[in-house]
């Protein structure tokens, strides 16, 4: 299977700089798996398409504001690191930038708060770095951090709540569950008051999530890997609902990633509280064992997510929607609109 079987073309101008607001009013695009039918819709309507019986399940990963530019000590050279991932106490795997100012060694101030020295160059070029600091790590990262907006994401974000969900509480991500950003208290109040029942999953999201295909076969890519937790309360959820008939929806390809491995680790086994690390790699051909119904946004063109959103839907009918979408004015991205298959 090509990369290039997943492309499509997209103008820039579609890419949405900023959030809708209210949350719940950006445009929802409904596809249903027996055809190729295509409604449109806005997301406060979502629960039209749940019914008594269901679940729901969310992604309750919150955004490390994981951004800090330092200033090297020795020289004072400015350096940008994006923290993927805590290895140790107050040690983490970073993205720098420029990476050659950022050796073995050196140390680096940022601000009053945080101090850190680099202590290992990794084979794919991030940096370990240990950091120090009077106080809480977190704490000093709320005080100096940035939010980490994708790349395509250029204008300034006012509110960096915008940028969480309204669920979010468990820290460690470097990149928001986007599926997740529509939702607003109320609209949840609504769906549970119609008998749709809630669950959540941890997974936290990293920035391999943006890293693009650059294999010429699907097959070749190598899966970056997320680590996620599913509570025993959302395990039961799932089998009771299952077992009683109801769908399970899931808010984005990360609670779909999450849900698929658990599930592919149990067999046929009832799925059970777990955590791991997955690297699973969705893509036409593969059989979901979990989920019914998927919520998600649109996704770059020859992107792993893209993959996963046509193995759910179908590669020619995820691009005729996409297609369509783009005709239709939807806004694309991080900050765009939604997508539901039934």
């Amino acid at each position: 299977m090509k990369t290039s079987d997943f492309f499509y073309d997209l103008p820039p101008e579609r890419i949405a700089q900023h959030p809708a607001e209210p949350r719940d009013s950006s445009r929802l695009m409904v596809l249903r798996r027996g055809d190729a039918a295509i409604a449109h819709d806005i997301f406060h309507n979502i629960a039209d398409y749940l019914q008594p019986g269901d679940c729901l399940i969310l992604n309750d990963t919150r955004v490390l504001p994981a951004r800090l530019y330092g200033i090297k000590e020795r020289t004072g050279a400015r350096v940008e690191f994006l923290l993927l991932r805590q290895r140790a106490e107050q040690q983490w795997i970073c993205l720098a930038g420029p990476g050659k100012k950022a050796k073995p060694g050196d140390v680096f101030l940022f601000g009053d708060a945080l101090r850190g020295t680099v202590t290992d160059v990794l084979p794919d070029g991030g940096r370990v770095v240990q950091f120090a600091c009077q106080s809480s790590f977190f704490a000093a990262l709320e005080q100096i951090g940035e939010m980490p907006l994708p790349h395509y994401i250029t204008e300034r974000l006012t509110d960096p709540a915008r940028y969480q969900t309204v669920y979010a509480r468990e820290s460690g991500s470097s990149a928001a569950p986007t599926a997740g950003l529509h939702f607003t208290p109320e609209l949840l109040g609504a769906l549970r008051a119609k008998g749709v029942r809630i669950g959540f999953v941890t997974l936290h999201v990293g920035l391999g999530t943006f890293r693009p295909v650059k294999t010429a076969r699907v097959e070749d890519h190598v899966m970056h890997s997320e680590h996620y937790s599913i509570p025993a309360e959302t395990a039961v959820l799932v089998n009771e609902t299952k077992a009683a008939g109801g769908r399970v929806f899931v808010a984005g390809t990360t609670c779909c990633r999450a849900l698929e491995s658990a599930k592919r680790a149990r067999g046929d086994s009832p799925l059970c509280a777990c955590e791991a690390w997955t690297d699973i790699f969705l893509y036409p051909g593969c059989v979901f064992k979990c989920v019914d119904a998927l919520l998600t946004n649109f996704h770059l063109p020859e992107s792993t997510l893209i993959m996963l959103v046509s193995a759910f839907y179908g590669r020619e009918k995820t691009l005729a929607a996409y297609n369509c979408a783009v005709r239709e004015g939807y806004r694309f991205y991080s900050f765009g609109d939604a997508m539901l298959i039934l």
